[in-house]
C-alpha cells in the first residue's frame, strides 16, 4: 500500500476500490511489526482492527460510512478507551482497564476511526524526549540514536514510521509540536477548550488540551471538528457547537515574527537560517511581517513549571494504592501504602514534579511563588494579546534545536526543560498553535515552524499552516 498523506486520498481509493480498509489495517500492522525497535507502540489491538476494518468495508460499500471511516488512529497511552489498558506510561497503572472511554474516542469511533493500539508517551506526560517511560524510550525513526521529542513521542513516530494514518497526542506545554516537529510530522494544538478533555489522564488541567498529530493540515483539521464540541462532562470548554475549520486559500496576512526567538543564544544557526529565508519567502509573496519585541521568553518557562506542577500535584493525588493501580507489596498499614506505592510506582521525573508542585502550594510559599505565577500568566497573556490585536499570526520555530541525541539532555533538568521554550506560551495563554515541517533538513533532521493565533482563531491559523506546508514541501 502506498503512503497516504491526507485521508481525502485514501477515501478516494477506498470508494473506487483501489484499497480496503482490511488491506490498509494489515499493512500498518506490518509496519508496527517491523518497527518494534522503536519502541512506539506499547500495545496493538491487531484482531480489533481486522475486525473493525472489515465492519468499515462493508459501511462503505452500502454508503453509509461515517467521515473518517477506515482512518487508521493510533491512541497516546494516556486517553481512555472502554475496555482497553491505559497506564499515562507509568508503573502505577500499569495493568490498568479503563472502565469508560473519552469523549474524543467516542466522537472518532462514531465517525468510523480504527484505533490499532496505545502509544508510549513520557510518564503522565512529563517530559520533552519520550525517554521518561516506565516501559522504555521511544527512538527517532530517522536516526534511531536520536529523541522523538515528548510527551507525545509514541504517537509523532507511529505517524513518522507509517504505522498509521494519524495519532492523537495531549500538549501541557508543547507535547503534540515539539514531537512533530523532531519527527517531520504536523502538530496541532488546538484553543483551549475546543476539545473536551474528559477521559485524558490529567497532567495539568488548566494547561491540557488533546489534539491530532498527522502528515497534513486538512487531516488535522478533520480531526478537530469531529472531536470538538460541547461535552457536559466538561465544563472548561466552549459551550457551543463545534467550529467548522475550512482552509482557505490566498490571502494576504499580517505576521508577526518574534526577533528574540530566531536570533537568540542556543538557537542552532541552520534553523535560524531557516527562519530568516521563510520569512523572506512570505513577504515575497505579499504578507506583511513585523518583527516584534517580547522581551519575556525567559519567563514563560518557569512560569510554566510553577504551575503546571503544583496542578499535577493535586491530580496525580489521587494515584495512592487504594482503590485501582499499583499497590506496594511491601506497604504494612495506610501510611507505608501511600508512601511506598507512590515511590515504587512513580518514575523520578514525575517524582521530582510533584515535589515541585507541593512545595509550591505549600504554606508559607503559596503566595511567593503559586499566586505569583498566576499573576505572570495572566501578563503573558496581555502582552500576547496585545500583539494579536494588531497581527493575525506569532510566528516563530517550535524548538530551538533539532531532535537530540538519546541522554544528552537526562541528566540535566533544566535543559530538558528548556527544550519547551518556545511552545510553552501556547499553554499559558490558551490559544492555538501548529507546527509544521520547515523547509529542507539540518543535518538530515526535520525541524518545525510554529505559528500561533489569538483563541478561536483555529480555522484561520490551520489555512495559513496548509499553505506554508505546502510551500516548504515545494521549497
Amino acid at each position: 500500500m502506498k503512503r497516504y498523506t491526507a485521508y481525502s486520498d485514501f477515501r478516494r481509493d477506498l470508494e473506487t476500490g483501489k484499497v480496503t480498509c482490511v488491506q490498509a489495517v494489515e499493512h500498518y500492522l506490518n509496519q508496527i511489526e517491523s518497527q518494534q525497535d522503536l519502541n512506539a507502540f506499547l500495545e496493538v489491538w491487531a484482531d480489533e482492527a481486522r475486525a473493525k476494518a472489515a465492519e468499515q468495508d462493508a459501511l462503505i460499500q452500502s454508503g453509509k460510512a461515517g467521515r473518517l471511516a477506515g482512518m487508521v488512529i493510533a491512541l497516546k497511552d494516556n486517553i481512555c478507551y472502554a475496555g482497553h489498558n491505559v497506564s499515562a506510561s507509568s508503573k502505577i497503572l500499569q495493568g490498568f482497564e479503563s472502565l469508560y472511554s473519552a469523549t474524543v474516542t467516542e466522537r472518532l469511533l462514531a465517525e468510523g476511526a480504527i484505533f490499532i493500539g496505545r502509544t508510549n508517551c513520557d510518564e503522565f506526560a512529563m517530559g520533552a524526549s519520550n525517554e521518561n517511560s516506565a516501559f522504555g524510550l521511544v527512538r527517532n525513526a530517522i536516526d534511531k540514536e536520536r529523541v522523538p521529542g515528548g510527551s507525545s513521542g509514541g504517537s509523532a513516530v507511529a505517524v513518522q514510521g507509517d504505522m498509521c494514518l494519524a495519532a492523537l497526542g495531549s500538549d501541557t506545554g508543547g507535547s503534540i509540536r515539539q514531537p512533530a516537529a523532531f519527527t517531520g510530522t504536523v502538530g496541532y494544538k488546538p484553543t483551549y477548550g475546543t476539545i473536551s478533555r474528559y477521559g485524558l489522564l490529567a497532567y495539568a488541567s488548566s494547561f491540557d488540551q488533546i489534539g491530532p498529530i498527522t502528515r497534513s493540515v486538512e487531516d488535522a483539521a478533520l480531526l478537530t471538528e469531529v472531536m470538538a464540541g460541547m461535552d457536559e462532562f466538561d465544563a472548561t470548554m466552549f459551550q457551543e457547537p463545534a467550529p467548522e475549520l475550512k482552509l482557505e486559500t490566498g490571502k494576504k496576512y499580517k505576521i508577526a515574527y518574534l526577533k528574540e526567538a530566531i536570533e537568540r543564544d542556543g538557537i542552532h544557526p541552520e534553523l535560524s537560517a531557516g527562519m530568516k529565508n521563510l520569512i523572506a519567502e512570505l513577504e515575497r509573496q505579499g504578507h506583511t511581517l513585523t518583527p516584534v519585541e517580547f522581551p519575556y521568553l525567559d519567563y514563560l518557562v518557569p512560569c510554566y513549571y510553577v504551575l503546571t506542577t503544583a496542578e499535577a500535584s493535586s491530580n496525580l493525588s489521587r494515584y495512592q494504592g487504594l482503590m485501582y493501580g499499583y499497590r506496594s507489596p511491601d506497604a504494612v498499614d495506610l501510611e507505608s501504602t501511600f508512601k511506598k506505592s507512590r515511590s515504587q510506582g512513580f518514575g523520578p521525573e514525575v517524582q521530582r514534579r510533584i515535589m515541585l508542585g507541593t512545595f509550591v502550594l505549600s504554606e508559607g510559599y503559596y503566595d511567593a511563588y503559586y499566586t505569583k505565577g498566576q499573576k505572570v500568566r495572566q501578563f503573558i497573556t496581555d502582552k500576547t494579546q496585545d500583539i494579536l490585536a494588531n497581527h493575525d499570526f506569532i510566528l516563530l520555530p517550535t524548538t530551538p534545536d533539532i531532535a537530540f541525541k538519546i541522554g544528552e539532555k537526562a541528566s540535566n533538568p533544566v535543559a530538558m526543560y528548556l527544550a519547551d521554550i518556545f511552545t510553552v506560551q501556547a499553554n499559558i495563554t490558551g490559544m492555538p498553535a501548529v507546527s509544521v515541517p520547515g523547509a529542507g533538513t539540518i543535518e538530515g533532521m526535520p525541524w518545525g515552524v510554529q505559528v500561533m493565533a489569538d483563541r478561536k482563531k483555529d480555522s484561520e491559523l490551520l489555512s495559513f499552516a496548509h499553505e506554508l506546508l505546502e510551500q516548504n514541501q515545494n521549497a
